[in-house]
């Protein structure tokens, strides 16, 4: 969706400016003094929301900008050559979306509310422009693309030594260390995404999911109602993750 669809919000009713957000020791504010942030709110001066189920982008579409989280979570995803599609990560507040345009100029994956959500639009031509005068902003920026990196090597560790109860593990203290992060409780907190999402992230088959849940559940680590997620013994989840591999 070009950038033209999207709705303006003049400064002073910019209720999510970057200078009064209470997200932005998370995303790129963190570290600016308050003029470089005064700055940085003149760029940021559009947002969008959107409803649940509505894509943000889609692959093949031109890159334009980035995005950070400012409420709800998205997923993303890609479309395989035999048309399956592949959960490539989970997002939610203060994090940044469409770093995968940046190379190619455009989008190499879809972007997908996992409930209603908005986003602050971020110019990306503009963001480098002033990342080039803000010496502190291009610092940050660069932390955030690295992030991404350490995350994405993450979930190769994962897929790539870990059984099915381990990488669910892994996914839960994942999130609920995300979770603690943003000021919300560590053990108790409701899945935005659905089982089947849960197991193409991790690779794993819905029914190897469903066992694995039961499983955690009949141990005493965690109770289910629904969505809703109860850690009883995160150090019985952490313990998952020092056992040695069954051969």
């Amino acid at each position: 969706m070009p950038l033209t669809a999207r709705v303006a919000v003049s400064p002073e009713g910019l209720k999510a400016a970057c200078s009064k957000c209470n997200l932005q020791e998370l995303c790129l504010p963190f570290g600016l003094s308050n003029n470089e942030l005064q700055q940085l709110d003149e760029l940021v001066s559009v947002r969008k929301r959107l409803k649940r189920h509505e894509h943000l982008y889609r692959s093949g579409e031109p890159f334009e900008a980035i995005y950070a989280i400012r409420a709800g979570s998205f997923k993303t995803s890609v479309v395989q050559e035999d048309g399956r599609v592949q959960v490539t990560g989970f997002q939610m507040s203060s994090e940044i979306l469409g770093l995968d345009g940046i190379s190619s100029e455009a989008h190499t994956c879809d972007a997908e509310a996992l409930e209603d959500s908005e986003v602050c639009v971020i110019p990306f031509a503009k963001l480098e422009e002033l990342s080039r005068e803000v010496v502190t902003l291009q610092h940050q920026f660069h932390k955030i693309m690295s992030r991404e990196i350490v995350r994405d090597h993450g979930v190769m560790m994962l897929l790539g030594s870990m059984r099915a109860e381990e990488r669910l593990a892994a996914f839960l203290l994942n999130l609920s260390q995300r979770f603690t992060t943003r000021g919300f409780s560590h053990t108790e907190f409701h899945l935005r995404m659905t089982r089947e999402e849960i197991g193409s992230y991790l690779g794993l088959k819905l029914e190897t999911v469903s066992r694995a849940f039961s499983r955690f559940q009949d141990k005493g680590l965690i109770s289910v109602q629904q969505k809703h997620i109860h850690i009883l013994d995160i150090d019985g989840l952490q313990a998952l993750l020092s056992q040695p591999p069954s051969i």
